[in-house]
């Protein structure tokens, strides 16, 4: 090992929990989704040494979402630049991974990291692998986990069923219209059979991933 190898390895690694402030339907909070990327931030900081946890990014591209009352979002194009300009400010760190946890920051994912590719910046852009295809959005996967990391924020007693087509299918009409468009209540999924046993399940399992990733990406 060279001793630049030993110099870089010093160095912390930036992880970034990467969250929205939209709605969740009408029995999950608004930062559910930064909830869950701030969780598997803490986990993954936990298990690995020489890994500093920012605070999260809690208002995000949630453009899709507008139709409902409470929302907030940046847009795509200012969630690019803050994703590529937090990478580049980061000049003590080895490396940043973005944990995120709302799946509509994709595209603005997509753009910064061609970019900071581009750039040759060392960088990780990770999200928890969906349930489902029909459970993608305040549906069962993440009503459970819900249950599982505050329980007291959860409503089960207003959890109903939403658009449980495949998002393949309604992909299409929510870019165009917005989630209000394909599903009246905002959820995408079923959450009345929710548990936190379940949501333990998923948290265990996303835990595993992520830090599998890491391993890689860091090695």
């Amino acid at each position: 090992m060279t001793q630049a190898d030993e110099v870089r390895l010093s160095r912390p690694v930036l992880v970034v929990p990467v969250g929205s402030w939209e709605q969740h339907g009408p029995h999950l909070p608004f930062d559910t989704d930064t909830r869950i990327a701030l969780e598997l931030s803490q986990r993954l900081t936990t298990l690995r040494s020489q890994t500093y946890l920012s605070p999260p990014l809690t208002i995000t591209a949630s453009g899709e979402h507008s139709g409902f009352s409470g929302t907030l979002s940046i847009g795509t194009e200012t969630t690019t630049s803050m994703l590529i300009e937090i990478v580049r400010s980061a000049t003590w760190c080895r490396g940043v991974i973005f944990v995120n946890g709302h799946g509509g920051n994709s595209q603005a994912i997509q753009a910064a990291k061609k970019i900071l590719d581009h750039d040759q910046q060392n960088v990780l852009f990770w999200s928890p692998s969906g349930a489902s295809d029909t459970d993608t959005h305040a549906g069962h996967a993440e009503t459970s986990v819900m249950l599982a990391l505050s329980p007291f924020d959860v409503d089960m007693t207003l959890a109903e069923s939403g658009n449980t087509q495949p998002l393949s299918q309604i992909i299409d009409a929510l870019r165009t219209g917005g989630i209000r468009s394909v599903s009246q209540n905002g959820v995408l999924g079923d959450p009345t059979r929710a548990t936190a046993s379940d949501g333990f399940s998923l948290l265990d399992k996303w835990t595993h991933d992520l830090v599998a990733d890491f391993d890689h990406w860091n090695s």
